[in-house]
């Protein structure tokens, strides 16, 4: 037993290190390696690593492993993570190289230990969503209790440790940055114990969770953003590296990057992003924070071209910058807003930047201009405007002295008496405010007065300190009701908070993690939202729901909570495609004729506007939707197909527990002030009791009277009936 735990290997390891430093040249390195490995596989007893425990849950095997018989004969690097943890991200793409180097074949078998901060995270649900978001390629276990953590007494995250054929512990690494090492002390002991014989090629049962999950429009979206006018949203989509543009109807206008990760500039086509995340639109320009390739990128949507802006696309260790954007590196940047410099004389000259790698936020120039506290800067320089550097939750009247722990989330309040950036800084679960007069850090909600307690979380609605929240994502300012939004992430809910009062409350999600579109904002449910965004007049709240791979909509003045279909570019956007129009409309089912036809009251709408139709369908008691057969919905307009133009027409039902959203956007041209749509329903359904299956229809018809004047962006029409 390893009774003494990590301590065991302290002597022997920190001598190493020493000679380490002194040593010149590569196969000195080797050398010293090697003898210190002689030493450590001649000791009277082995330092070993408990067996995991039988009951333990394993991700991406195809079953338990067991330390000593699976992977006897193996050389094992155990990562003890923690999927919140940024420096625990930093260290996946040198994992990510290694088993790129050295396979099970070779010997070297990777096993990530999960040991949670957050209660959130020892729910394994959340830890496989956690898996497919970062790519995770090697078994990993969930260590909920932290039970080989204690056994070991590792005591901070990230750990490795590598373990030799006999599970005997060899060496370990705390923290980040330890590449060089990590490749020395693996490839020396895999040499050390083939030469003995020790190593065995045989193949680890790796079952991979990505490859069981359907394809998504969406995958693991982490943040979103409207621009100005409300007609357009921005979508760091995140799990399949890119960015989308759409419309409010959820109609993809530009796609840009992905399905694959990578770092290229260029046409949108060609254009490669890495799990990008914070987003900001000011007309036809996009600042993109890309956060694996430690880059800020700049789209422009009229030439259709990505530049990169800031950072070298390697991971930056500078806390000060202060070198043109292009040549500063940067470390993880998480979220951007536009904002104003005290001097400047142009709107949005500066990009602010959650920079989650280093715990601090950062500024890009855009323009020349000065910041607070600060001297005057040219237009292109990046560096450091708050933080310290320290992981904190440390407020200060000087913004260097200041600590945040993984700011997250950034939003702009310009007016009065506001004049600030909020944060949410996602490892102390706190909103903070940064004043753009003088730089001055404060606390808001959340959180508690020891600065160095990052330990402090919860689900608590309150005031101030008595809030708690966990590891919030994200934030969005209210400019009409002055009120802020907040992505309590791990607690699934949508907070809002009254910076006056400092008062903070749930304003959507039960606190399950699910994905529910419920009849109020506080019976929906959410999983691990990541950002949010408020339209310019105050009525639509967007909100990118992470792990359930979607948009929600909520109505802040109806109070109504929807999703946002993504619908690809259709044919529409052709204005000659009629016959192609009639076409699908023919291989359109046919009702049948007992199919009633509800009569929905008259709708007054204007060129342009967007309708929601949100269909709620019950099905009789103890019965169930056909799998084998296809259940749908589809839109028709007898005497007015110049209505269809553009549109989807049609789309599956597969579940009837929640509501399925139609979406529907007039032209912007109308042809008569009149018209009729019908949205009908084909389901197929079957008693759980027998094999009795039905077909039944519906057709809802709703008159449309066209007003030249505008009536509001978004309408939402319920199209409810019971079978």
């Amino acid at each position: 037993m390893a009774a003494e735990g990590l301590a065991g290997l302290l002597p022997a390891q920190t001598q190493l290190e020493y000679a380490l430093l002194d040593a010149d040249t590569s196969q000195e390195k080797e050398n010293l390696v090697y003898q210190y490995l002689k030493r450590m596989d001649s000791r009277e007893r082995d330092l070993t690593v408990p067996e995991l425990g039988g009951d333990l849950q394993w991700l991406n095997t195809e079953g338990p492993i067991s330390l000593h018989k699976d992977l006897c004969g193996k050389v094992v690097v155990l990562d003890f993570f923690t999927y919140c943890c940024i420096n625990c991200l930093h260290l996946l793409p040198d994992l990510y190289a290694l088993e790129r180097q050295f396979s099970d074949k070779d010997g070297l078998v990777i096993v990530g230990v999960h040991s949670a901060k957050f209660p959130n995270e020892k729910v394994l649900d959340n830890i496989k969503s956690a898996i497919l978001r970062y790519n995770i390629v090697h078994p990993v276990v969930n260590d909920a209790d932290a039970t080989l953590w204690h056994e070991l007494e590792v005591s901070c995250w990230p750990t490795l440790v590598i373990l030799g054929p006999r599970g005997n512990m060899l060496f370990s690494l705390v923290g980040e940055g330890h590449r060089e090492k990590l490749f020395l002390f693996t490839s020396i002991t895999l040499k050390f114990y083939k030469e003995r014989g020790q190593i065995k090629d045989n193949k680890i049962g790796i079952k991979l969770y990505r490859d069981s999950l359907p394809p998504s429009p969406l995958l693991f979206p982490g943040k979103v953003t409207v621009d100005h006018s409300g007609d357009r949203l921005v979508i760091a989509d995140t799990g399949h590296h890119r960015i989308l543009v759409t419309r409010k109807n959820g109609q993809i206008l530009h796609t840009i990057g992905g399905p694959n990760s990578g770092r290229r500039d260029g046409r949108f086509s060609e254009a490669a992003f890495n799990s990008p995340q914070g987003i900001a639109i000011k007309n036809d320009v996009i600042y993109v924070a890309d956060t694996e390739n430690h880059l800020i990128r700049k789209i422009d949507l009229e030439l259709e071209m990505v530049t990169t802006v800031a950072g070298i696309g390697i991971q930056g260790v500078d806390k000060e910058g202060g070198a043109k954007g292009e040549e500063q590196p940067i470390s993880s940047p998480w979220d951007v807003v536009f904002g104003n410099s005290i001097s400047g004389t142009q709107e949005d000259d500066v990009l602010w930047i959650a920079m989650a790698g280093t715990h601090q936020i950062w500024a890009l120039m855009l323009e020349d201009g000065k910041l607070p506290k600060g001297s005057d800067l040219k237009k292109g320089v990046c560096l450091r405007f708050a933080g310290s550097g320290n992981e904190e939750n440390r407020n200060n009247a000087y913004p260097h002295k200041a600590g945040f722990a993984q700011p997250s989330g950034l939003s702009l309040a310009s007016e009065e008496p506001w004049n600030c950036l909020f944060v949410v800084d996602s490892e102390s679960s706190t909103v903070r405010t940064i004043s753009l007069k003088d730089g001055a850090v404060k606390h808001l909600v959340g959180g508690e007065r020891d600065p160095l307690n990052l330990f402090a979380f919860g689900d608590v609605d309150g005031a101030g300190i008595n809030a708690k929240l966990q590891h919030p994502l994200g934030v969005t300012w209210d400019k009409k009701r002055k009120l802020l939004y907040v992505a309590d992430s791990y607690n699934h809910k949508i907070k809002v908070v009254d910076p006056k009062m400092k008062n903070c409350a749930t304003l959507a999600g039960t606190g399950e993690a699910s994905n529910i579109v419920g009849s109020s904002f506080t019976q929906s449910t959410f999983n691990e939202p990541g950002g949010l965004c408020v339209e310019e007049n105050g009525r639509l709240m967007y909100v990118a729901d992470t792990n359930n791979h979607q948009i929600k909509v909520l109505d802040l003045e109806t109070k109504i909570l929807s999703m946002l279909p993504i619908l690809n570019p259709e044919a529409g956007d052709v204005p000659d495609n009629l016959p192609m129009q009639r076409e699908k409309m023919r291989s359109l089912p046919k009702l049948p004729k007992s199919a009633p036809n509800v009569q929905l009251p008259s709708l007054t709408v204007a060129p342009g506007q967007t309708i929601h139709f949100l269909l709620k369908l019950t099905l009789p008691p103890n019965s169930k939707l056909n799998e084998e057969a296809p259940s749908s919905w589809f839109i028709t307009a007898e005497d007015n197909t110049w209505l269809l133009q553009g549109q989807r027409l049609s789309g599956e039902i597969k579940d009837v527990s929640y509501q399925t959203v139609i979406p529907f956007q007039l032209p912007g041209s109308c042809l008569s002030a009149e018209a009729i749509l019908a949205i009908k329903v084909c389901l197929y359904y079957c008693s759980k009791g027998s094999s009795a299956c039905m077909m039944k229809g519906i057709s809802f018809n709703q008159p449309l009277e066209i007003a030249s004047t505008n009536q509001g962006s978004l309408t939402q029409v319920e199209l409810i009936h019971t079978f």
